[in-house]
């Protein structure tokens, strides 16, 4: 059973239990933040907020640190691996366009 991953990207985590959860402390997770990999979004009052995505990837930059990689080389990978992801959704819209034209199935 396939499970849905639409709350793992939901913006509700602060950044003191993504600490916690990290081990990282709150100035290196802004500190990534400022390097532009990861993005958190603000509350009314300007808190960060986190998802379970921003956390698995802060753990994933936190082994890569300590594996000597640099953050510029992180976020290098990091585009790349959306881009990736892009494509692939492109191509999914493309194929289910192709397959809808091919059976005449039109969209309402």
């Amino acid at each position: 059973m396939a499970m849905d991953s639409s709350y793992k990207s939901r913006k509700v985590i602060t950044i003191g239990v993504v600490s916690e959860l990290t081990g990282l402390s709150e100035r290196q997770i802004r500190y990534y933040e400022e390097r532009r990999l990861i993005f958190p979004e603000r509350s009314a009052r300007g808190n960060r907020k986190y998802s379970f995505d921003d956390v698995e990837i802060l753990i994933e930059i936190a082994n890569k640190r300590e594996e000597g990689v640099q953050t510029n080389e992180i976020r290098q990978e990091l585009l790349k691996e959306i881009r990736k992801e892009e494509n692939r959704k492109i191509r999914k819209q493309m194929l289910k366009g192709q397959i809808n034209a091919r059976f005449g199935i039109q969209k309402e």
